[in-house]
């Protein structure tokens, strides 16, 4: 029976598996919950070896310390692992697309170092989406997506709403968000969606719905936190301890609010966010004496501790439930408790509403799942709910409560008449959703489905039209690689119409292209570098720096290292610094072609000498632009970004992979190559070099080579390899 190593992907939120603050904010809803139990459960598959939860580590006063934990152990195969990206502070979802490439890097090297590459890669959201797409891409291994909420559709609502489309953009980072969407769609082996209606009303809306390979797989809820209410009563039920206090809080906390505790409870619960329509609830409630009569009303609208400070959006909703409170008097009748915890509250909240007949309302118009349902069915709770969305099809499947509009206060204040007022009915809907969430909505049931997903997947692994099969994997081999050799192109491996050496060098390449990666590093721009790869008859390197160490590619496919390019484009002004260099005598900007993202590519004139390249220095500086420069042979000047240099790249590249720097061979011959060679890397200078490395010679690490070009790099290479007494190659 295969067994897989699955890992999740949700870089946003506060994720913690004990005592999770579900409901603190936006970002920490019932998607986390959702998480927290799939991991979870998971870890509970006979086919599941392990699973790890990726989310970030967040350092900051205003949350708990275990935020900070980089490893979160749930049992003995279950992890949540946090990785650092975009500083240290809590910080909202719509703010991290910057810094996920960041959050990749470090992931790969979290993965190097644990030495467990994982079978499956599943993300949640389009952040995590992204982050798994990456991840497959490089492991070559099936990417599993889960969207929970889509773009285009939150777009339309905010538009209802009366917010412009740039200013969605500038507070969702939306048009970022719907572009990896579309991405997913073609790029996922799976797409898992809670319901058919999530597929038919938001995925359609996309372009590249005809490639979305879709499976539906509702969420489950734990039977063993949530159980039926009864189950207090039968002699053979056990309470402990910490569910007795429970319990005793729960009861002791809706006595605080109301007046007579022991009629039927209507209850409603979420996080404080406007599409939970708790309004439209305690408007119905409030508007309807008769219904007051009849039952007391509590609404849960996530954790709070003093609203003036919470941010504004939370703000006025608190602040409008506590207002209609107010304007139907509704003192002594409706609880609106100030917190809840998930784990221990939340179940007995359902619990004591249903052993005083209550119903649950779910009030959100559209929900794409209404996770809250299924907890109220599997306690027992009648429920009213949405005829959209997916309360439409739980409840269809269930038949544990009504569907009615919710957006119509009066139409919700029958439905909850109706079967509080009628115990038959009441019992019907009690029983059918214990029955129903037990059968239906289990999370073995969701295990089971899960993995049978997986077992399909790696079942046609000889299938070109599934995704994964046609990746790269190029990380595979480059998390295994016992050497990398990264060597300089013109004047190192050829100079002109000179080869020699080369087709001994190529062919020690191939020979040993099983345990040694090969990288090119060069100042020429990716198209002419491939350019001469064809013409001199090269192998196609695993890793290809190029534009002098501004761009890093791997395999012939040309994957962009999209963490490199987030890493030297910290502080990089590039059109500023364009239009400075207009009025900087001496210099002029060469054509088109050699212009790239990461480059400024300069002929200086015949007279410039050492005092106008300090006066460009001081140029610089005098306009705050940080770049670096590089002169070559008196004619050429680029301007890079002051992070990028190929010896910037192969010190990222070995932090990246985890290769030790002492792992990695370099080859060079002139001065841009300098701190590529001056490193700790064993390095080689071919014969025919450019006098400014002469002082290299002073360095034990680095091999002047008797022979000149490619002989001379396999001369060094053999030189090293010989110091190496690990290396048998």
């Amino acid at each position: 029976m295969e067994e897989y190593y699955v890992q999740l992907y949700s870089p946003h939120g506060l994720i913690r598996f004990n005592e999770p603050e579900i409901g603190r904010d936006p970002d920490t809803g019932g998607q986390v919950k959702y998480l927290l139990e799939m991991l979870d459960n998971l870890s509970k598959h006979p086919q599941i070896r392990k699973v790890d939860l990726f989310t970030r580590r967040i350092s900051d006063k205003r949350v708990a310390p275990s935020y900070e934990e980089e490893i979160e152990k749930v049992n003995d195969k279950a992890r949540i692992i946090r990785i650092s990206c975009g500083g240290n502070t809590y910080r909202k979802k719509e703010t991290l697309w910057d810094h996920l490439d960041e959050f990749i890097d470090k992931t790969l090297h979290f993965i190097e170092r644990d030495a467990d590459v994982p079978d499956v890669v599943h993300g949640h959201y389009a952040d995590g989406n992204y982050l798994a797409s990456q991840i497959s891409e490089i492991f070559g291994i099936p990417f599993l997506a889960t969207s929970h909420s889509l773009g285009r559709n939150k777009k339309e609502l905010l538009l209802q709403e009366g917010l412009s489309e740039e200013k969605i953009d500038e507070k969702f980072n939306m048009e970022k968000r719907i572009e990896v969407e579309e991405m997913v769609l073609k790029t996922a082996d799976a797409i898992v969606a809670s319901t058919q209606h999530i597929i038919e009303s938001q995925y359609t809306r996309y372009n590249n719905y005809r490639y979305g390979k879709f499976h539906v797989i509702p969420p489950g809820v734990s039977t063993d936190i949530f159980y039926p209410f009864y189950r207090l009563d039968m002699p053979s039920f056990t309470m402990s301890v910490e569910q007795e206090q429970t319990l005793y809080k729960v009861n002791s906390e809706m006595e605080r609010f109301l007046f007579n505790p022991n009629k039927p409870l209507i209850l409603s619960i979420g996080r404080a966010d406007k599409r939970k329509n708790f309004e439209t609830i305690i408007q119905s409630y409030g508007q309807d004496k008769e219904l007051q009569a009849m039952a007391n009303l509590a609404i849960f609208a996530g954790v709070r501790k003093d609203i003036a400070v919470m941010p504004d959006d939370e703000k006025d909703i608190l602040t409008n439930l506590l207002l209609l409170l107010d304007k139907y008097d509704l003192y002594g009748k409706m609880a609106i408790p100030k917190k809840n915890d998930p784990k221990l509250d939340v179940p007995e909240i359902y619990r004591l509403a249903a052993r005083k007949k209550g119903v649950f309302v779910n009030a959100t118009p559209g929900e794409n799942f209404g996770l809250t349902i299924v907890e109220a069915a599997a306690c027992g709770l009648p429920v009213v709910a949405s005829p959209t969305g997916g309360p439409k099809e739980i409840l269809e499947q269930c038949d544990n409560g009504l569907l009615v509009d919710v957006e119509d206060p009066e139409a919700i204040a029958a439905a909850l008449k109706k079967i509080i007022a009628d115990q038959a009915l009441w019992e019907k809907y009690s029983g059918n959703g214990v029955v129903a969430a037990t059968e239906l909505y289990s999370w073995t049931s969701f295990a089971d489905k899960y993995i049978t997903i997986i077992n399909d997947l790696f079942r046609q692994k000889n299938n070109t039209a599934l995704n994964f099969v046609n990746k790269t994997a190029y990380g595979k081999k480059l998390a295994n690689a016992r050497l990398f050799v990264i060597t300089d192109l013109d004047g190192t491996l050829v100079d002109g119409a000179d080869t020699e050496g080369l087709e001994a060098f190529t062919k020690w390449i191939r020979d040993n292209q099983a345990q040694v990666v090969f990288g090119l590093a060069s100042g020429r721009n990716r198209i002419i570098t491939e350019q001469a790869i064809e013409k001199y008859n090269l192998p196609f390197p695993d890793m290809l720096i190029c534009s002098a160490g501004t761009e890093i590619y791997y395999t012939d496919k040309l994957i962009p290292d999209k963490g490199w390019e987030s890493h030297i484009d910290n502080q990089w002004k590039r059109e500023e610094l364009l239009e400075a260099l207009k009025r900087f005598p001496g210099i002029r900007l060469q054509e088109e072609d050699a212009q790239w993202p990461f480059k400024l590519s300069y002929y200086v004139e015949d007279y410039f000498n050492e005092n106008d390249l300090s006066d460009l220095y001081k140029f610089l500086d005098d306009n705050k632009f940080r770049a670096k420069i590089l002169l070559t042979d008196n004619k050429f000047l680029d301007l890079l970004p002051f992070r990028a240099s190929k010896g910037s790249a192969v010190r990222y590249l070995s932090y990246k992979w985890n290769q030790p720097l002492h792992q990695i061979i370099t080859a060079g011959n002139g001065g841009n190559d300098k701190d590529m060679l001056s490193g700790k890397t064993k390095a080689i200078v071919v014969s025919n070099y450019s006098p400014e490395l002469e002082e290299l010679k002073k360095y034990k690490s680095i091999y002047f080579a008797k022979n000149r070009i490619a002989a001379g790099v396999l001369e060094g290479i053999q030189h090293h390899l010989a110091g190496l007494k690990e290396f048998v190659i």
